[in-house]
Parts: C-alpha cells; sequence; structure tokens
C-alpha cells in the first residue's frame, strides 16, 4: 500500500477500477439475503429479537460511515485512491471471515464495526472516476460503474441464497473469498489514479470529520444543495430494503421466491437505463436535466408503487421507477465539476457521511410507520403509506434540484 503506481508504467483507466466495484459488489450481494437469517440463528430463531439486532448491526454501521467516510475521503486526497480502497476491501474481507466464524452475536457486531470503520470502496472508487475520466463524459460513466454495484446486487442474492441452502456459512467463506482476490487485484494490478503531485499537501484531522465536511460543501458554491439531493435520495431509496419483503407478504401475498423474482426483474430495468440509457440521454439534456428526470421518474414510480392495491400494478409500475437510475449519474457528474482534482475523496467521504447518516434513520422512519399503517386498530389502514413518504421525500428532491446545478455555475467551476 505505497503512493507508487502498481505495477510500475500501467496507466489508471476506468476498466481497472470498474472490475473492483464488480468483484466488490458481487461479494456484497452473496451476503444481503444470509447476514439476517445468521442473526436469526444467534437468538434462538425469535424473528423480532433478530429485526432488532439487525436494526442495531445497520445504525451502528451507518454511524461509522458517518465518523469515519470524511476520514477515509480526505486520506485518499492525500495518500492516494489505491491505499484507501485496499484498506477498505481489507476490512470487507475480515468481516466476511467473522460472520463466517462468528460464535455469537457479540463476534457479528464486532465485524459489522470493522467493517463500517473502513467501508469506502463505493466512495473511493468514485473517486477514481472523476479522476480518470473527463468532466463532460463522468455522468456517463457513473451510470455505466452504478451498472457494475447493480449486476452484484442483482446476482449476488441469488448466489448467496442457493449457497445458504448448502450450509448458511458458505456463502460469508464464498463472499470473503471475491473479496481477498479483489484485494490481491487491487495490489498487484491496479494503479493510483491520483498521482502525487495533485495530492493534497497534509492531512487536516480538523477538516475529516462530520462538521468539517458539512463546511466544505457549504464553500463549494451549491455543493451543498446538491448533496441535500442527494441525502434525500439516500433517505428515500432505504424504504424498499427496510419493508420490501414484509410489505410485498402482507400486501400481495407473494412468496420468497416471487419476491426475488421480482427483485430481479427491478435489477434487470436498472441494468437497461445505466448501460443503454444514461450516455445518450445526458448528452442530450445534459446532467442536470438527467438529475431532473431521475428526481421525478423516482417520486412518480414510489407513488405507483404506494397505490398499486394488486400485484401485477406494483409490477406494471417498475419500469416508471427504474428512471430513478439517472439521478446518481446526474448528481455525481454536477458534483464532481465542483471540486479540484485533490479533493474529489473528501466530496465522496461527505456523501458517505450522508449516506451513512440516511442508513441509519431510514429503517426506523420507514419500518415505524409501515407497522404503524397496517395495524388492525388503525383508522388508517394503508399498507403503502411508508413508500407515498418515500415519493414524497424525492418531491422535495426535485424542488431542491431545480434550484441548483445550472450549467452555466457548473462551467465555471469546472474552467
Amino acid at each position: 500500500m505505497t503512493d507508487q503506481p502498481a505495477p510500475k508504467g500501467r496507466n489508471a483507466a476506468f476498466g481497472f477500477i470498474f472490475a473492483v466495484a464488480l468483484m466488490n459488489s458481487v461479494s456484497f450481494g452473496i451476503m444481503i439475503p444470509v447476514l439476517p437469517n445468521l442473526i436469526k440463528s444467534f437468538t434462538g430463531g425469535d424473528t423480532a429479537a433478530a429485526s432488532n439486532w439487525n436494526a442495531v448491526f445497520g445504525a451502528t454501521w451507518g454511524l461509522m460511515q458517518l465518523f469515519c467516510g470524511p476520514i477515509l475521503g480526505m486520506m485518499s486526497d492525500r495518500f492516494g485512491r489505491r491505499p484507501v480502497l485496499l484498506i477498505s476491501l481489507a476490512g470487507l474481507a475480515i468481516d466476511f471471515l467473522v460472520m463466517a466464524f462468528a460464535p455469537n452475536l457479540a463476534w457479528l457486531f464486532v465485524g459489522r464495526v470493522i467493517n463500517g470503520i473502513t467501508a469506502a470502496s463505493f466512495s473511493t472508487a468514485n473517486a477514481y472516476v472523476a479522476d480518470v475520466t473527463e468532466p463532460q463524459n463522468r455522468a456517463k460513466t457513473f451510470g455505466i460503474m452504478g451498472s457494475a454495484f447493480s449486476f452484484g446486487f442483482l446476482v449476488g442474492p441469488a448466489f448467496g441464497g442457493a449457497l445458504a441452502g448448502i450450509d448458511l456459512r458458505l456463502p460469508f467463506l464464498v463472499a470473503g473469498a471475491i473479496t481477498g482476490a479483489n484485494l490481491l487485484y487491487g495490489f498487484f494490478v491496479l494503479p493510483e489514479s491520483l498521482p502525487p503531485e495533485r495530492r493534497v499537501s497534509a492531512f487536516d484531522w480538523k477538516r475529516a470529520n462530520p462538521i468539517g465536511s458539512l463546511g466544505f460543501l457549504k464553500n463549494h458554491g451549491q455543493l451543498l444543495g446538491l448533496a441535500g439531493v442527494g441525502f434525500l435520495f439516500q433517505l428515500a431509496h432505504t424504504v424498499l430494503p427496510a419493508i420490501f419483503v414484509l410489505y410485498s407478504g402482507y400486501r400481495y401475498g407473494w412468496s420468497p421466491a416471487t419476491i426475488g423474482l421480482t427483485m430481479a426483474a427491478t435489477g434487470v430495468l436498472g441494468l437497461i437505463v445505466q448501460l443503454a440509457l444514461v450516455g445518450p440521454v445526458v448528452s442530450r439534456i445534459g446532467e442536470r436535466g438527467a438529475l431532473l428526470l431521475g428526481c421525478a421518474a423516482g417520486c412518480l414510480g414510489f407513488f405507483l408503487y404506494a397505490v398499486s392495491s394488486q400485484g401485477w400494478m406494483y409490477l406494471a409500475s417498475a419500469p416508471v421507477f427504474a428512471f430513478a437510475n439517472f439521478v446518481q449519474p446526474g448528481l455525481q457528474g454536477l458534483m464532481t465539476r465542483r471540486v479540484q482534482p485533490n479533493e474529489q475523496g473528501r466530496l465522496q467521504g461527505a456523501n458517505q457521511g450522508l449516506q451513512g447518516i440516511a442508513s441509519v434513520l431510514g429503517p426506523i422512519i420507514y419500518g415505524t410507520i409501515f407497522a404503524w399503517s397496517v395495524h388492525n386498530d388503525r383508522t388508517l389502514h394503508m399498507p403503502g403509506l411508508a413508500i407515498l413518504v418515500a415519493s414524497s421525500l424525492l418531491g422535495l428532491a426535485l424542488v431542491l434540484a431545480l434550484k441548483v446545478g445550472r450549467p452555466a455555475e457548473v462551467a465555471a467551476v469546472a474552467a
């Protein structure tokens, strides 16, 4: 983990970091459907207790991200993207191994804390993309990057579920092996994208914290407003991971197999948008236009989800919501134009800190609203209420996005 490229003479390019992101998302996706069941096995099969512990683990991870995301972001601006990425992959590999061999919940908690402290692979990968891509091409490239994440979350859960049928701990061993291979790839193959002359001269602890991150965002034009759009998007986006399994089973009577197929189908729609549509659409309507389109589609898509009383109605609404995949490419394209090359890591660290807050608040907000809305003695018996709240948040994001990211301001910063 040195400042020198590895191997020497190899030029950094998008293909290298795409491979890292793809392997990382697959390994992470393998774990998603299995961890709750592992937690449940430690609670004697008590679903309620397992749900509470799962919430504790998620909140702890989010809090670690809130405080450590800005630190890792500044570290990548000071020491380069490659060392921070390797640290993140090492932390994830350790977490998978802990989950594979943990004898109790306490050890699982330790693994989640380690992962939360070191988790910066996605944000560092985005900074890497900003390093190696021209500003006018970043939105398209971020869309392709998003497809790597989507593909991992599409095939990973199915693979993890199949492995769990053999042994509950096997998915974590396989995920750990994939992450270990990714770590070796990063160490021996992945070049550094940020040369020494473009790095910050010193690490400033006063800026490497949540308060410093907010000051950094505030001091860069409308960057704070764009970060607010991103936060609202992330907060809204946590609704389905928080309640979808319970919601679809309660409202539509879907089996786990049907739920899995539905998640796969929506994942495919997202991939189509990210791979085939982001580039042409951004070239025609610009990054700000893509951001507005994504917020509007997400708002409408969530609304349609919420009012769909039949399963086929929910499925028919999925193509509309798929266009929400324009949000991140457009947003990242706008935000990365507003900062210097030696500030890209700090920007991504600040974004990751805000995402940590969203990952803490989202499950609490939506889980509570869903439980309240389906309770038998409620006058307002509305299963889709939590998703309507998410739709409203994206409506707010759309209003905020209309006020920020004007093309003339972006061009001035980029220049």
